[in-house]
């Protein structure tokens, strides 16, 4: 189950059983700015997964900031989720209002450029 609003999107899921995985996510995002000043988006992704507590916060650049699904990702495998569902993204409808929000908050128009530097 997800549900997305504004600057948030809740995703949850209870394990139907022992080999199973249960999480309870929280995506908040905020237009923000790194030490340099270059504008972009402030990630906190917060909750439980597997049981364990998660918090942990990421910044992106506007020209990175659409791919904030690849930093959730990584995270929810650090916190244990195994990679056959490590892509807690897989609710493309709520991702893709989350998508479409950054790209609006951000002002990221097709096309823009992206820096070399941040492709690293």
């Amino acid at each position: 189950m997800a549900t997305f609003e504004p600057g948030h999107l809740h995703i949850e899921r209870h394990a139907l059983n022992k080999d199973d995985v249960s999480y309870n996510v929280c995506i908040d995002y905020e237009v923000s700015k790194d030490p340099k000043g270059e504008k972009g988006m402030q990630f906190t992704m917060h909750g439980s997964i597997q049981g364990k507590e998660l918090k942990e916060t990421f910044f992106l650049p506007k020209d990175q900031a659409y791919n904030f699904a690849s930093n959730v990702t990584k995270i929810a495998e650090k916190y244990g989720i195994p990679k056959a569902y490590s892509s807690i993204g897989s609710i493309h409808k709520d991702y893709d209002l989350m998508f479409e929000d950054v790209r609006v908050q951000l002002d990221m128009k097709s096309g823009d450029p992206v820096k070399p530097e941040h492709l690293a």
